[in-house]
């Protein structure tokens, strides 16, 4: 009888420390939530990033319910920066203004950024992989003949994903820089907005629409330009920015590499840990010490929760030529 007890015994125990695991599985799946990170720019009335500011001067809030932040830092850690650059045809009296856009961000960017460049016209190029050298930046952005349509929408999405899956550091960019105007993409623009949405990119635009820039080329559809610049950089906590003159340009490129230079970083686990993968909507105040009068906050609008089990969807995508 013994004998026949320790089977039966050991069973029990078993079922008993599957069934633990199981209830243990399911409790790490509802609370295991990975820590939110969200930059955040801190920009004073001209401008210019507020520095020195303190974790007590931050709230957050997700689907206006308060968080507790855990991680706060501001530091200027170096990046991986894709370069997104209009060679369409549209372009072909601007080129000298892209090139000197690309170089003066790319020479005001930390030294231990790494930097890639993405061009499109009717196809999308990968024309430098990941790079920290000057030279071949230089050479490649210099050698940019535009021509064609352009398919910015799919130029954005295969940066992204490059980007997302080939960047070294864990902060990620994505300058455009364009006249806005997509007559050729498969993707739509809905489409990159929602890809965008949900990676951890920071997307800033630069749109070269005015006349007063001195381009003789008129565009029936500059609005529609600016509009599709102004959502793709400020849905992920970046800005988009129209330089009224040549002589902007340059100062543009430098406010955006001393802005991502000078961000917050706010991390917080949510207090609704449900692998749920909904929207979840992220505002950050501020409330700065006496001495700064006004400013301005830019982040994230939000982000996708995790999912207990990731399914992957099989679609034909684009690639690069």
């Amino acid at each position: 009888m013994h004998r026949l007890s320790i089977p039966i015994v050991l069973l029990a125990a078993v079922s008993l420390a599957s069934s633990q695991a199981q209830k243990s599985q399911d409790y790490n799946l509802s609370v295991n939530v990975e820590l939110v990170q969200l930059p955040v720019s801190v920009l004073d009335k001209n401008g210019f990033p507020v520095q020195g500011l303190k974790q007590e001067h931050f709230a957050v809030y997700e689907d206006k319910v308060l968080q507790d932040i855990s991680l706060f830092k501001q530091e200027d850690v170096p990046l991986s920066v894709a370069l997104v650059v209009d060679a369409s045809g549209s372009m072909t009296d601007k080129v000298r203004t892209l090139f000197t856009a690309a170089d003066t961000f790319v020479r005001e960017s930390n030294p231990e950024d790494e930097t890639s460049v993405v061009s499109f016209g009717d196809e999308v190029r990968l024309d430098q992989d990941f790079t920290q050298n000057m030279h071949d930046l230089n050479r490649v952005l210099s050698e940019i003949t535009p021509n064609g349509n352009t398919a910015l929408y799919d130029a954005v999405f295969l940066a992204a994903k490059h980007l997302k899956e080939n960047g070294y550091h864990e902060k990620k960019v994505l300058l455009i820089i364009s006249d806005g105007e997509d007559n050729h993409s498969k993707y739509q623009l809905k489409e990159v907005l929602e890809t965008i949405r949900a990676s951890k990119i920071i997307v800033y635009s630069i749109g070269l629409l005015s006349s007063d820039l001195g381009y003789s080329n008129s565009y029936a559809f500059a609005g529609d330009g600016k509009k599709a610049l102004k959502q793709l950089a400020e849905i992920p906590g970046g800005a988009a920015f129209f330089p009224k003159g040549r002589h902007e340009v340059e100062q543009v490129c430098k406010r955006i590499a001393r802005d991502l230079r000078n961000q917050y970083t706010i991390g917080y686990k949510p207090r609704n840990d449900n692998l749920d993968g909904s929207w979840r909507k992220t505002v950050v105040k501020v409330n700065p010490p006496q001495t700064i009068r006004k400013v301005t906050i830019r982040t994230k609008q939000g982000y996708y929760a995790p999912v207990a089990r990731d399914s992957q969807r099989a679609s034909a995508q684009p690639t690069f030529k």
